[in-house]
């Protein structure tokens, strides 16, 4: 039988500054597909380009035969369920069959490729298969027939692909075909999908060209199997040593955490990274629309909301219902992916009664959050407010003319008046002419856990220095495995000195 990897190893990209030097090819799905991404002088750009087998014509023919026959035979819920080795063998034996019932005739060698692209199409996401098989690919977006095809790069950023969809009814049965795959059904009348892939990424699209005149569009947002862990952000300069140590001490001693920023600045990114700092033995609960969080560890409750079965709302479970239910499952940490409505007010109410959440809002100031908080949908009082800790914003940035993500403060809420002032404290800021992080040893969180705590400020600074040290050894290694990360944490937990014995930080 032929063998197919759809999942090869994970290279190490070459950090480039200057996008007119990136030349990189790697693996998608071996050995058929890969990824090249360069820089063309004619479109001054990057272009990533997927290079896959190149058919001849009684090959292409050969293909279209075989998928209309297969079309009949094949049941692709079956074929999804199985696993990866069970399908492969299942497509092989097949396609074999119908080229002795059609009696067709094949080179010496072609074979091969005809079954990776039988493969592709009936098993993966067609054209677009290896690109959601690329692991730094974050969303994949088409706006439509007859032009390119995006993907947001984690390395590099917004590129434009090779790949278009060049008939308006081949657009259309892949959305159909999305759709399929999500649970959903989309048609002239219910022409908008919004839906999750059977891996978790989410998937929205316009099916009809009178919703979208360039005709059907799709935007993927790929679920993260491994998500970036805290040292990975170091070493893309989102944020510092500091910043990380910092939120590992909040998370320990139980305070709460909001990540404010724009669409797509990395604010999910973060909450992952954060969220590698929960004690070991912690019960967690977390709640999203859609799935994005992944958190490397087994106590754990991951919920998602699910919308209405029927016109009427009939079936549709909210974040609201979900996050007044998790606090009978008594978590010691709640995670809301987002926080838009009604929510807000569980999940503040569950603040004050000593439940530590870490959330996200758009926002992209400590005065726009507030604000969104203390007016219509939400409308909580002051006195909920204050009790929140601390705010991270999260902000895209320009840097030497590539766009990135950094971490532009971080701000201490101290306390929110009756009127809406809030008075802060900003421990961590971001310097965008140098592209370095400041800090300042005065933290008011930090005196509200010695004071929650019984610890003195010179104890906390201390623990705070350790593992600031800690975390950048682990960069300087280049120590940036998402289980080898993990396990240092869990044991910095349980045993502390010996972790920092090892790494030679006294």
């Amino acid at each position: 039988m032929i063998s197919i990897n759809p999942n090869p190893v994970v290279p190490v990209l070459p950090k480039i500054t200057d996008r007119t030097k990136i030349d990189v090819r790697y693996a998608l799905i071996q050995p058929f597909a890969n990824a090249h991404i360069y820089w063309n002088e004619e479109a001054g750009d990057l272009v990533y380009d997927v290079e896959e087998p190149l058919l001849k014509d009684e090959d292409k023919e050969t293909i279209r035969k075989l998928e209309d026959a297969m079309i009949e035979l094949i049941n692709v819920n079956v074929v999804t369920e199985k696993t990866p080795d069970k399908i492969m063998e299942y497509v092989d034996k097949t396609a074999k069959f119908l080229i002795s019932e059609l009696n067709l005739k094949i080179e010496e060698g072609s074979y091969e490729k005809i079954f990776y692209y039988l493969y592709r199409d009936f098993v993966g996401f067609n054209e677009i298969e290896p690109l959601l098989r690329d692991y730094f690919i974050e969303d994949i977006e088409c706006n439509g027939a007859n032009t390119p095809i995006y993907v947001v790069h984690r390395n590099y950023h917004n590129i434009r692909t090779t790949l278009r969809f060049k008939e308006l009814d081949n657009l259309s049965s892949f959305v159909e075909k999305l759709a399929q795959r999500s649970g959903k059904y989309v048609s002239y009348s219910e022409p908008l999908l919004d839906g999750t892939l059977p891996d978790g990424s989410r998937v929205n699209a316009t099916y009809t060209q009178d919703v979208t005149s360039k005709g059907p569009t799709f935007t993927i947002r790929k679920f993260t199997k491994i998500p970036w862990t805290p040292i990975q952000l170091i070493s893309f300069n989102t944020l510092s040593p500091e910043m990380l140590a910092y939120f590992w001490m909040l998370v320990q001693y139980k305070s709460n955490i909001f990540i404010a920023g724009g669409t797509a600045s990395g604010k999910t990114t973060l909450l992952n990274a954060i969220a590698f700092f929960i004690p070991p033995e912690s019960h967690v609960v977390s709640i999203e629309d859609t799935r994005e969080l992944n958190l490397p560890r087994e106590n754990w409750i991951p919920a998602v909301a699910r919308v209405a079965m029927s016109k009427g709302g009939v079936g549709e479970i909210d974040l609201f219902d979900l996050l007044k239910n998790s606090f009978r499952q008594n978590p010691n940490y709640v995670i809301v992916g987002e926080v838009r409505g009604r929510e807000a007010f569980v999940l503040f109410q569950g603040m004050a009664s000593g439940h530590p959440s870490i959330s996200t809002m758009h926002a992209d100031s400590v005065d726009t959050l507030i604000k969104r908080l203390e007016t219509p949908p939400i409308e909580l009082s002051p006195t909920l407010v204050n009790s929140l800790d601390c705010v991270a914003i999260m902000t895209h940035a320009l840097i030497k003319k590539n766009e990135t993500r950094r971490l532009r403060e971080i701000v201490e809420i101290v306390n929110v008046k009756g009127d809406g002032v809030v008075m802060v404290n900003t421990p961590f800021v971001w310097n965008p002419a140098q592209d370095t992080f400041y800090f300042k040893k005065e933290s008011k969180v930090f005196e509200k856990i010695s004071i929650r705590y019984g610890l003195t400020i010179e104890e906390l600074q201390k623990e705070f220095l350790n593992r600031s040290k800690l975390i950048y050894e682990l960069y300087r290694r280049k120590i940036f495995g998402f289980d080898e990360v993990r396990k240092i944490v869990v044991d910095y937990y349980r045993n502390s000195k010996t972790v920092l014995d090892k790494f030679g930080i006294n």
